[in-house]
């Protein structure tokens, strides 16, 4: 039976404290595309996508106005292209991902993910050329995202992807320079890498996924951060209570609109994400939220257990308010998109090792971090390696988003607008580890994998 007071709550949710659907993705095999002619894999690829996703958008404003909540994207993910032009050039890989773009420009969605390949183990041709095109497809597409899995909890960690990723973020930085390195934001290196994933840039439609499916992320910081405070001085088992009950209600949100865009589109439904995916807009701050909850500022001793208290707080009751759940399913610390992130980075008391730290119990990893343009290769394979090692032994999604913005150094800022937002450059360690990950090779998997 529907309960007046929570129609009024949901709608102040909605007018008052930045609750969106942040994005409705729509998963679409490649898989019967494959051709061993580039230029007709080129256009079954363009017109799958094209005739799949033709409604996607015209759906989602229907729902927009039916419910009066923001979808605030709109978004398409792939099979990864590793496998679907296996047999492809570099070159021809970049002639994927302009295919993707158009693709992506006529249905106008904002985002296109799976120009992706899966090496934790080793990499076949198909994956050394894509990840060797990376760079050049970054610089020539706008809505094209990438993402390379480098390491699984069952395989351990292949570094001599770690230290490749490394040059080719760079390589990145350096032919997007004049835009703030902003190719890096829609690169992402991935541990244990979910196949349902809604959320850019690490988006792809995985191998045991239908041919088409909707999945949703919802968001709703400002909700949680405004209930919180609301909720007061209270202990941290009425605090965590608190978490469950709004949690819940924002995700049946998500149900709600994944249930009705499959329908509408004639496609299944997959998953609802539950993660908590804030913008720089105040008051849609993950930052906020932990400073509600008693810290001066975010980064400072407590963040940690702020920050797991949430989190399990989120998925406890999201979990309750959905028939399937997926994806990342957690809280987001993207500095660049939390502008009470960005304050506490700038501050200095939020540092890249505390973040490390958080990402132990958070969502998804190191995300939207700023570095000096500077910085080496080998050293941002140091930070993706610290990271992936994370994510391995603690049988998790872990990835990093770094951004080594070219031409800039500690104290000054990139801008890369809208939902990316700004950051400050944060500092890295000046020491090498250059001889660290010239080692080669892989990192066997933790003995706790060995499960069969």
């Amino acid at each position: 039976m529907l309960n007046t007071q929570d129609i009024l709550q949901t709608v102040t949710m909605i007018r008052e404290e930045n609750l969106d659907i942040r994005t409705v993705t729509m998963g679409i095999s490649l898989f019967d595309c494959i051709s061993d002619d580039p230029a007709r894999l080129e256009q079954k690829i363009y017109d799958k996508i094209t005739t799949s996703a033709k409604n996607l958008v015209k759906v989602c404003e229907e729902l927009e106005r039916t419910y009066g909540i923001a979808i605030v994207n709109k978004r398409i993910s792939v099979t990864p292209l590793s496998y679907v032009g296996a047999g492809l050039s570099p070159d021809g890989f970049v002639k994927l991902a302009k295919a993707l773009e158009r693709a992506a420009v006529e249905l106008g969605v904002n985002f296109i993910g799976g120009y992706s390949a899966h090496v934790q183990k080793g990499a076949i041709k198909g994956a050394v050329n894509l990840i060797e095109s990376i760079p050049q497809a970054l610089t020539e597409t706008t809505r094209v995202c990438s993402s390379v899995n480098v390491a699984t909890t069952k395989a351990g960690i292949n570094m001599d992807a770690v230290k490749r990723m490394g040059e080719i973020i760079k390589e990145t930085a350096y032919l997007t320079r004049d835009n703030d390195s902003i190719g890096c934001a829609k690169l992402v290196v991935f541990a244990n890498i979910p196949e349902d994933n809604p959320f850019m840039a690490g988006a792809v439609h995985g191998m045991g996924e239908p041919d088409t499916v909707i999945n949703v992320g919802v968001s709703g910081p400002g909700v949680v951060s405004a209930a919180i405070k609301k909720a007061g001085q209270c202990d941290f088992s009425t605090l965590a209570d608190t978490v469950k009950k709004i949690a819940f209600k924002i995700t049946r949100v998500g149900q709600l609109i994944a249930a009705e865009a499959a329908a509408r589109l004639g496609v299944p439904y997959g998953i609802v994400d539950l993660s908590l995916a804030p913008t720089p807009a105040a008051g849609d701050s993950v930052a906020e939220i932990l400073e509600n909850m008693g810290l001066e500022c975010t980064g400072t001793h407590g963040t940690t257990a702020a920050l797991a208290l949430l989190n399990d707080a989120v998925k406890k009751g999201g979990v309750m308010a959905s028939s399937h759940v997926g994806g990342l399913s957690g809280a987001f610390i993207p500095v660049s998109e939390d502008r009470g992130m960005i304050a506490a980075a700038s501050k200095g008391t939020l540092t890249l090792e505390k973040l490390e730290a958080m990402t132990a119990v958070c969502s998804v990893g190191l995300d939207m971090i700023a570095i000096p343009g500077d910085t080496s290769a080998a050293t941002i394979s140091g930070i993706i390696a610290d990271e992936i090692s994370i994510g391995v032994v603690n049988t998790k999604t872990t990835a990093v988003r770094v951004i080594p913005v070219y031409g800039k150094g500690v104290g000054e800022s990139a801008e890369f607008g809208g939902l990316l937002g700004y950051a400050p450059i944060m500092p890295v360690k000046s020491e090498s580890c250059e001889a660290f990950i010239n080692r080669g090779g892989r990192i066997p998997a933790p003995i706790h994998s060995l499960k069969n």
